[in-house]
């Protein structure tokens, strides 16, 4: 193209010039002369350090990279017989898994004649969804899985918003665990 629309370094525009200007401005400059929007009519360039543009979109990479978030498929097992104070505790588990954002897998475990009752697992299983149903949603059924019982329960807040409320929280505790100022006051004279 013989025109381009330039833009300058600090992102003011100087208009449509031709190209051998536009490649005397950015030596003048010591600045590189980028294609932006080969699209447009005219193109549009732009003066920039090039190393430096490259450099700067590396770290926004980086950082996007750094903060994001994987989920974690989290498994607790349990037998068809657990006892209640048991129970409370895995639920307990469950519950934390899913306010940190975690999948739970949750597994019940038949052994001996207990093959011959899954609608036992199943029952145990949909009680336990619908007490955890403040903190997740069932993803996928109870299904039998040889002498298993298998159900996902996914959580109902992604990872990166439970990570951002759970350090909002300890910033909350952290400042009000902070003492207050203590007015410290004269000895008395003696």
């Amino acid at each position: 193209m013989p025109e381009v629309r330039l833009v300058g370094a600090a992102g003011e525009q100087i208009g449509v010039v031709r190209i051998e200007d536009a490649l005397r401005l950015a030596q003048e400059a010591d600045l590189d002369l980028v294609e932006v929007a080969p699209d447009a009519k005219p193109p549009v360039a732009k003066l920039m350090d090039f190393g430096k543009f490259k450099y700067e979109a590396a770290q926004k990479v980086r950082e996007a990279r750094k903060n994001q978030v994987n989920t974690v498929l989290k498994t607790v097992r349990f037998g068809l017989k657990i006892d209640d104070h048991d129970y409370g505790t895995k639920r307990g588990q469950i519950e934390k898994f899913l306010k940190a954002g975690d999948k739970v897998k949750v597994i019940v475990v038949f052994r001996g004649r207990e093959q011959s009752r899954p609608e036992m697992g199943v029952k145990l299983l949909q009680k336990l969804a619908e007490e955890v149903n403040g903190f997740g949603a069932v993803e996928s059924t109870p299904s039998v899985d040889g002498r298993n019982m298998v159900m996902v329960i996914g959580p109902l807040k992604n990872k990166a918003e439970a990570k951002a409320e759970a350090k909002k929280a300890a910033s909350k505790a952290q400042a009000k665990d902070a003492p207050a100022e203590t007015q410290e006051s004269a000895p008395a004279g003696e």
